[in-house]
């Protein structure tokens, strides 16, 4: 497609926002005139893509061009604590012509619920879960900024003591993680960004290449100094030194089995659920239980065979109902059909809508969710239309939201507001 083409995509991910704007609204002259292929219509939709203001190799923008060539037909920002990368995804979805949604993910503490010792959806901690905020107003963008900005600097100073948890395993082979060049600097902190676990372990996966290199001496390093258990398709990406993901498929392995070595329980950087909760009634959003279920073989490779939330699911949506949360989000493609068809009867009952996404967070995923071509999931591109809908609504007003009391007033039933909000999010 010629160096230009290419020039403009590398520049997607460019420092400044406005330089990868600039560069999207020149992939896309390209395509009015024709020098690049249309992608074909798409079906998909995805509400749930990470950017760099969290943990990925996408800027927003980047992640909007990634979509849409996907054939994706709407995308929506999840960041965790984060909400930086929201007005610029908003743009390039305005640019590229696709409906967008945006959200926040966040870890909030259970302690004072009935979940409190449990094991919920967080791998590395019990009372602790993932909830997400979708369809933040674009009017109450700072608001949430300011909500998860002492959370944020709160989650800093326990990274900055994992990093020396991990520095005490490698120090005996001469290396050291430098939190601020090694690890701050693969971040976009500077600008609201959050820093995670996978911040960290990419760094170190980065230093570990410049130490060994890629291939058999690192794979041996991972193995018999780390003893790290390796499958065989991890194995195969590590002897591959011409593999364009090596460091997300050493990322991966870290993750894996090496979290528990060095993670601190998080505290003080965790809101309790119910402030959360608050946070979301008053500017709009809706709240949204991320469901994991039980793991067997990760799908992402990067998860443990655990136990999770399935052996007390009933109790789960109880305690979620009783706090008064909107939604239940879950990723089809990371599930049996059996747990899934047990989660969309307890959506039911409970009357909890329902929200699909993939998370997305490296370059070997997909972002089409082929799992949604299913018709038992025909409702999840309803409902993020609706999602659409409401995102539009509560921006010009919070007592259009889909979960609004004159909403509710007006459509008690869900599936009818659902129809409603769906007819909204069409709408051009």
């Amino acid at each position: 497609m010629g160096l230009k083409y290419q020039e403009y995509v590398q520049n997607l991910n460019h420092e400044n926002v406005e330089v990868r704007l600039k560069n999207l609204k020149k992939l896309l002259e390209m395509l009015q005139r024709g020098e690049i292929e249309r992608p074909k219509n798409g079906w998909a939709v995805n509400n749930h893509i990470h950017t760099i203001y969290s943990f990925s190799p996408y800027s927003p923008t980047k992640a909007l061009w990634m979509a849409y060539n996907a054939g994706l037909i709407t995308a929506g920002i999840m960041d965790h604590d984060s909400i930086s990368g929201a007005k610029e995804f908003i743009e390039a979805g305005k640019m590229i012509g696709m409906a967008t949604t945006i959200g926040v993910e966040c870890r909030v503490d259970f302690s004072n619920t009935p979940l409190n010792g449990r094991r919920i959806n967080n791998p590395d901690q019990k009372s602790i879960a993932y909830m997400a905020l979708h369809g933040i107003p674009h009017t109450e963008i700072n608001k949430v900024r300011e909500f998860f900005a002492p959370y944020t600097e709160e989650r800093n100073k326990r990274n900055r003591l994992m990093v020396q948890n991990i520095n005490k395993i490698i120090q005996p082979f001469n290396i050291l993680l430098n939190y601020e060049k090694d690890i701050v600097s693969i971040s976009k902190s500077s600008e609201g960004g959050s820093i995670t676990e996978r911040h960290i372990l990419f760094g170190l996966s980065l230093k570990l290449i410049g130490r060994f290199g890629k291939g058999e001496k690192l794979l041996n390093f991972v193995k018999n100094e780390l003893n790290l258990n390796l499958s065989i398709k991890a194995e195969r990406h590590l002897l591959d030194i011409n593999n364009p993901y090596y460091a997300y498929d050493l990322l991966g392995v870290l993750k894996r089995d090496m979290v528990s070595v060095f993670y601190i329980d998080a505290t003080a950087e965790c809101p309790d659920v119910k402030d959360v909760i608050a946070l979301s009634d008053e500017i709009g959003a809706i709240s949204s239980y991320a469901y994991l279920g039980d793991v067997g073989d990760s799908v992402t490779g990067d998860k443990k065979s655990q136990k999770f939330e399935d052996d007390y699911l009933e109790l789960l949506f109880q305690t979620i109902k009783d706090l008064g949360l909107n939604a239940v989000t879950y990723m089809p493609s990371r599930n049996t059909m059996k747990q899934l068809i047990r989660l969309k009867d307890l959506c039911l009952k409970y009357d909890f809508f329902e929200i699909s996404g993939e998370d997305i967070n490296s370059p070997r995923q997909s972002f089409v969710c082929e799992a949604l071509k299913d018709e038992v999931f025909d409702n999840l591109i309803d409902s993020t239309w609706a999602l659409i809908g409401h995102e539009k609504s509560v921006t010009r007003s919070i007592e259009n939201g889909m979960f609004s009391q004159k909403m509710i007033k007006v459509f008690p039933d869900l599936m009818e507001r659902v129809e409603v909000f769906k007819k909204a999010g069409k709408l051009k």
